[in-house]
C-alpha cells in the first residue's frame, strides 16, 4: 500500500473543536511554533457547531476552517471532515483543548515507516494543580512505550491508511479511535506509542459532576465498541466491559450489605470493615501505579479513582444498552464548560 496524498512533504494538522474558545487559540499558537525544517504544514480546523466565535478565531490564525452543523456532533465526524480535505501524506490530529509540543512531529516522522501506520506520544495535563480531578486523571494518560492496541485523539496517521479504512466510524460518539485502530491492525499495520512528549491537555474538570459524566462516556464507549467488535468475531474491549460490570456491582453490593448490617445491628462495625477493605485495595492500586508518579498523595487519590470510576463507567454501559433497547441514539456526552 502506498501513500496517495498530493504532497508527500506536507503535514496536514487537523484540529477539531466545539466551544473551546481561548483553549483553541492556545492550540493554534502551539502549531505555529512547531519545528518543521524539512516539511511544510497546513492547518485545518473543523468546528462542530460552536457558539463562541471559534471559527472566526481559527480563520484569523490562518487555518482553513470547515464548519459543521451536525444534528449529532462527534469527534469522528470532525476528524473525517478534516483528513478528507487534507492534502498532506501525513495527518496530525489534535483536539482543540491541547497544546502541541514543538518537537514532536519532527522527532516522530522517522518512526512512521514500514508497517507503522500511527505514532503517538505522551499527552499530559497542563494544569494538574487546578483540581484533584486533573491531578488524578493526568496519570491515566501515562502509557509504557511500544506497540499498542490503540491511540488517543492526538496522533500522527498515514493519509493512505485513513483512506484504506475510510477513517473513523461517524456513528460512534466515543471510542472512535480504538475502533479505527482495530481496523488498521486488521490490515497488518502497527500503532506505536513513542517515549516523547506530544501534547499538553486541559481537562478543566473542577466538579464531581464533570468527573462522573466523563466516566459515563467511557462506559458508553466500552459497551458500544465491544458490541461492534463482537459482530466481527473480535473480542476487543469485551473483557474490559465485563470486568467493569463485575467490579461496579461487587463494590456496590458490598457497600449496601455493609450498610444493611450496620442498620440491622445498630453498629458501625460492618461499614468500618467495608471501609478498611476498600482502603486496602486502594493502597494496592496506588502501589501498582507508583511508576507513574513520585507523589504519594496523588497516587493515593489515583487508587481511589481506579475503583470509584467503575460505577459511572458501568452506568454509561447501562445507558447505552437502555438507549439501544429503545431504539434511541445517544448524543455527544460533553463534560467541559465552553
Amino acid at each position: 500500500m502506498t501513500d496517495t496524498a498530493d504532497i508527500p512533504n506536507l503535514i496536514s494538522v487537523v484540529v477539531i473543536g466545539r466551544n473551546e474558545g481561548q483553549r483553541l487559540s492556545r492550540c493554534l499558537q502551539s502549531i505555529a511554533q512547531m519545528q518543521h525544517p524539512s516539511f511544510d504544514i497546513e492547518v485545518i480546523y473543523v468546528d462542530s457547531g460552536s457558539e463562541d466565535g471559534s471559527t472566526t478565531l481559527a480563520q484569523e490564525s490562518g487555518a482553513k476552517v470547515i464548519a459543521l452543523q451536525p444534528d449529532r456532533p462527534s469527534a469522528a465526524l470532525g476528524r473525517n471532515a478534516g483528513w478528507r480535505a487534507a492534502r498532506g501524506a501525513t495527518i496530525l490530529f489534535l483536539d482543540g483543548d491541547t497544546i502541541l509540543h514543538p518537537a514532536f512531529v519532527t522527532a516522530s516522522l522517522p518512526d512512521l515507516t514500514g508497517n507503522i501506520a500511527v505514532v503517538w506520544g505522551h499527552r499530559r495535563e497542563i494544569h494538574p494543580e487546578a483540581s484533584i480531578y486533573n491531578a488524578v486523571l493526568d496519570l491515566d494518560w501515562i502509557y509504557a512505550p511500544g506497540p499498542t492496541l490503540y491511540c488517543g485523539g492526538d496522533a500522527l496517521f498515514r493519509h493512505s491508511v485513513l483512506s484504506a479504512t475510510n477513517g473513523f466510524d461517524e456513528t460512534l460518539i466515543a471510542g472512535e479511535e480504538p475502533e479505527l485502530c482495530r481496523r488498521i491492525a486488521a490490515l497488518d499495520f502497527t500503532i506505536l506509542h513513542v517515549d516523547r512528549p506530544m501534547t499538553g491537555h486541559d481537562l478543566a474538570i473542577t466538579r464531581f459532576s464533570q468527573y462522573w459524566r466523563r466516566n459515563t462516556r467511557a462506559g458508553h464507549a466500552y459497551a458500544e465498541v465491544s458490541e461492534r467488535m463482537k459482530a466481527t468475531g473480535e473480542t476487543f474491549w469485551a473483557y474490559e466491559a465485563t470486568r467493569n460490570r463485575n467490579r461496579a456491582l461487587t463494590l456496590t453490593a458490598c457497600f449496601l450489605l455493609a450498610l444493611a448490617l450496620s442498620i440491622k445491628d445498630h453498629s458501625i462495625l460492618p461499614l468500618l470493615a467495608f471501609a478498611l477493605c476498600l482502603l486496602a485495595i486502594v493502597l494496592r492500586s496506588a502501589y501498582k501505579a507508583r511508576w507513574k508518579s513520585p507523589n504519594k498523595l496523588t497516587l493515593f487519590l489515583y487508587g481511589i479513582h481506579s475503583h470509584l470510576q467503575q460505577i459511572p463507567i458501568y452506568y454509561g454501559q447501562l445507558q447505552y444498552k437502555w438507549n439501544r433497547r429503545r431504539g434511541k441514539r445517544a448524543q455527544l456526552l460533553e463534560y467541559k464548560q465552553p
